[in-house]
């Protein structure tokens, strides 16, 4: 792999959540896309501070609000996955499960990534250093710990049987399911890494900065993601409008391909 962004990538993430928080502090106002999901200033004021940030890098940056408004860079093998705010539903409940995500992409495969929860300060990043966790204290990031996979134990799904896909409950019966762990945005990706929780299968849809860097964040800690193929679930498909297939994430690459298997199974 080439140079370590994730220095700058997390002062990214960290800037664009002082925008959106002062965003957060007052009235929203939540316009309503092309694709019928909701975008406010915060997503926009969010992006524009990232892009500035990654701009001295020089690298193409694939991110949310651009593609929306038809700014769709040439990639090429290295470039940033971005989604200024992730969970803009959860912004608008102010339930605090919203986050900011960043990551960069070799040949199509996340390889670091940054997610940050600004409602909260918690902040999670992956790389091939590993895996690590902290908090957010002004610039800096404090109670720095690493990050592992828990693949053993009790199985716990990052999922809801009552709101799921239809396939989810076969899913959770197959696994021995004990626990499910309910949590918005791509903190369920942190939520393996971590070891609280072992699968996260994704049955509905989803887009690419929806994914690539919780996807980094939890390879760097042992885990997995694979679409229902089985192949790793990966980036910059124009084709498709950089829509994801269905996908797992798993606490080791032996159990993700378990699960990407039943997955096959259950949806056909």
């Amino acid at each position: 792999m080439g140079k370590d962004y994730s220095g700058v990538m997390n002062a990214a993430a960290i800037a664009a959540a002082e925008a959106i928080i002062e965003v957060y502090s007052r009235p929203i106002i939540a316009a309503e896309k092309d694709d019928g999901s909701p975008v406010t200033e915060a997503d926009r004021r969010a992006e524009a501070v990232i892009l500035a940030a990654l701009a001295s890098t020089g690298l193409p940056v694939l991110a949310e609000e651009s593609v929306s408004d038809g700014r769709i860079p040439e990639l090429g093998d290295a470039y940033f996955v971005v989604d200024p705010l992730d969970g803009t539903k959860e912004f608008l409940k102010r339930n605090g499960e919203f986050t900011v995500n960043i990551a960069y992409c070799e040949a199509g495969r996340p390889v670091q990534g940054v997610v940050l929860a600004p409602a909260t300060g918690d902040i999670y990043w992956g790389g091939p250093d590993g895996a690590f966790s902290g908090r957010v204290d002004g610039l800096a990031i404090n109670d720095v710990k690493p990050m592992r996979v828990s693949a053993y134990g009790p199985m716990r799904v990052v999922a809801s049987r009552s709101h799921g896909h239809a396939a989810l409950g076969g899913f959770c019966e197959t696994f021995a399911v004990v626990e499910d762990v309910s949590v918005g945005s791509s903190l369920k990706f942190c939520l393996v890494a971590s070891g609280v929780a072992q699968l996260y299968p994704r049955f509905t849809p989803t887009c690419e900065w929806d994914t690539a860097a919780g996807q980094a964040v939890l390879n760097a800690a042992g885990g997995a993601v694979l679409a229902i193929d089985g192949q790793p679930l990966d980036c910059g498909h124009l084709e498709r409008k950089f829509l994801n297939p269905f996908f797992v994430a798993a606490a080791s690459p032996e159990l993700a391909e378990q699960a990407a298997a039943e997955m096959r199974r259950l949806v056909g």
